[in-house]
């Protein structure tokens, strides 16, 4: 199972990547500015780094400073590395991690577009291809480790927290924005592969999030719900979660269903007919309200000092 949902995560976001979604499209741009993002932090970045798959703006809350080294897990577009690239400056480092090879090609290409307030290339960036539960960095090399919206793809989370602590520095801190579960959500969602994709399924217990970052080492964890509502997304035409409507994929999910189109919403008729998987999460999201079950939250986290 694990492996399957890696492969249709990857496919879904690789689509993502080539599908064009920019902050030109207002409703990409009013979904990033309902988690935080600010018109002028997205004005001093390429449009495309924005694809409307944030779920926060964690570097708003990262208390990055001058000649830091952080690193972004599931950067995508280059969006947040971008911004920290400025933050940090050009005696710090960015580094972005993502699984997908569209998107880090994608990031590259923004990244080389990318200018500082005084109009100069950002040459603090770098990009890796990797999975987040195995980091290609060094022990102790990193000052603060942030992300959005994606820890909650992971099929092995634990090993994701492990990897964060490993990489951090003592005293190093995480500051991440992720979906979150108030209450357990019916089975109806929690099977359902297109939620998995859209960023629900796959989110943990808020208790059991704050368990594993203890498991790992942090202390002090502090989880917040920053009450955003999650329906913002469907600002993106046929958005579901942080599902884009164009993830569309030939993957064959579990369980043998295909996923054809947008990985949460019904086809209209001159699209590919939708599948089971389509229909039953179409269902869900008509009887459920995901706000019920699903929070942004904000996660802060220290790894302690000996």
């Amino acid at each position: 199972m694990p492996t399957k949902i890696t492969d249709v995560v990857r496919e879904s976001y690789g689509a993502v990547a080539r599908s064009g979604l920019s902050s030109d499209q207002a409703g990409v741009k009013a979904v990033a500015q309902a988690f935080g993002y600010t018109a002028e932090e997205l004005a001093s970045i390429p449009a495309e780094a924005n694809m409307g798959l944030s779920c926060g703006n964690p570097t708003a809350s990262a208390h990055l400073r001058p000649g830091e080294v952080v690193l972004d897990l599931g950067s995508g577009g280059g969006l947040d590395v971008l911004l920290a690239a400025q933050k940090v400056g050009p005696t710090g480092l960015a580094i972005g991690i993502d699984m997908t090879p569209d998107m880090i090609h994608l990031a590259r290409r923004n990244a080389e577009r990318a200018r500082d307030a005084d109009g100069q290339p950002l040459n603090n960036i770098e990009f890796h291809l990797a999975t987040m539960d195995r980091l290609p960095l060094a022990d102790a090399s990193v000052d603060c480790v942030i992300s959005n919206c994606v820890i909650n793809l992971a099929p092995d989370k634990p090993a994701v927290m492990r990897e964060i602590a490993r990489v951090l520095k003592p005293g190093g801190r995480l500051a991440v924005s992720d979906i979150a579960l108030k209450k357990p959500m019916p089975a109806a969602i929690v099977n359902d592969v297109a939620a998995y994709v859209g960023c629900i399924a796959g989110a943990l217990l808020i208790d059991d999030y704050r368990q594993q970052l203890h498991d790992a080492g942090f202390d002090p964890i502090e989880i917040v719900d920053t009450g955003s509502d999650l329906n913002a997304y469907a600002q993106v035409e046929n958005q579901a979660g942080c599902c884009s409507p164009a993830m569309q994929s030939s993957q064959a999910a579990p369980g043998g269903l295909l996923i054809v189109e947008s990985c949460c919403a019904p086809s209209s008729a001159s699209q590919a007919p939708v599948s089971e998987l389509h229909q039953a999460f179409a269902e869900v999201l008509k009887t459920h309200d995901i706000n019920d079950f699903a929070a942004s939250v904000r996660i802060f986290a220290l790894k302690p000092r000996p």
